[in-house]
């Protein structure tokens, strides 16, 4: 089970660094899922923006941040810990080289 972003699907602008680590961890993924299948499933989730110490400040100064997610709200820590969790589940043993985006809807990608 990984953790990447929103920014490793669309890039993120003045944070290139960023955006192509967390795209490398969503090729990492694929490439596990495909060389660990079938006794090991891994797969990753997606975040975008998530209400937490370290975006405050962002979040604050840029509301209109929240207008581009579709819930209009950013994330809390427990919105990304659930689906974690049940990826970490015998309730997801048929899946594994996924990618799940948990952003409220602000990338609508598949």
């Amino acid at each position: 089970m990984l953790v990447a972003s929103t920014a490793g699907q669309r890039g993120e602008a003045f944070h290139a660094d960023y955006a192509a680590t967390k795209g490398a961890v969503i090729s990492f993924t694929k490439s596990l899922a495909l060389e660990l299948a079938p006794q090991i499933t891994v797969n990753c989730v997606a975040p975008g923006w998530v209400d937490t110490d370290m975006s405050a400040a962002t979040l604050k100064a840029k509301p209109a941040l929240l207008a581009t997610i579709p819930l209009g709200r950013a994330g809390s820590a427990e919105d990304i810990a659930g689906p974690i969790v049940f990826l970490c589940s015998r309730l997801a043993r048929n899946i594994t080289g996924e990618i799940l985006n948990v952003n409220g809807g602000s990338v609508l990608c598949g």
